[in-house]
């Protein structure tokens, strides 16, 4: 039996995570299911299911992020496969006894908790290849995340929102002004 249970998800960089919405949910037709900050990898990322995989949307959300760097040197487009395995421990044994090139030795703690490690494309032929172990912790780890995201956009828009006020009282200041002043006239 393969360790490898599945594809679970194709990665895509993107610029921007809208525009490129325009493509995959409004003209393709795919939902998006959830978007996710993750802090740690400095993205922000959008999944969009296609049967029993999924379509995974990843913008940078700074400059200097590994996510960031691959954009800027190579483009939006594919950046990795993801498959998904039973025993992340066992599959990254059996890499390295067969020489493979692992750009995490040991997994780490991915989007919505999962245990992942990545593959590294020397040994792969070209293609990064994350390797996914699902966790117990997974949902509510997702859940933490979407409520982090969710927050900040309340918080941004509330700022946008005292800045359009502060903005409207100053036109109104402004036009009060000029009455004042054609009276003096």
């Amino acid at each position: 039996m393969s360790p490898i249970k599945r594809i679970n998800h194709v990665a895509i960089v993107v610029d921007d995570i809208e525009k490129a919405l325009h493509f995959w949910r409004d003209a393709l037709g795919l939902e998006v299911t959830h978007v996710e900050d993750v802090p740690d990898q400095k993205s922000v990322v959008a999944f969009l299911p296609t049967g029993s995989s999924e379509v995974e949307l990843v913008k940078p959300t700074t400059k200097k992020s590994g996510i960031a760097r691959y954009l800027h040197k190579r483009g939006p487009g594919i950046h990795h496969i993801c498959l998904e395995v039973d025993d992340i421990q066992a599959c990254l044994t059996k890499l390295r006894e067969h020489g493979v090139r692992l750009v995490n030795p040991e997994p780490i703690i991915g989007t919505g908790g999962k245990r992942i490690a990545f593959v590294h494309p020397e040994s792969t032929h070209g293609v990064l290849v994350e390797l996914y172990e699902l966790t117990p912790q997974e949902p509510q780890i997702r859940l933490a995340r979407a409520r982090a995201l969710a927050d900040r956009a309340l918080t941004q828009g509330q700022l946008v929102a005292a800045g359009v006020l502060s903005f409207l009282r100053g036109l109104r200041d402004f036009r009060d002004a000029e009455v004042f002043d054609d009276d003096e006239e």
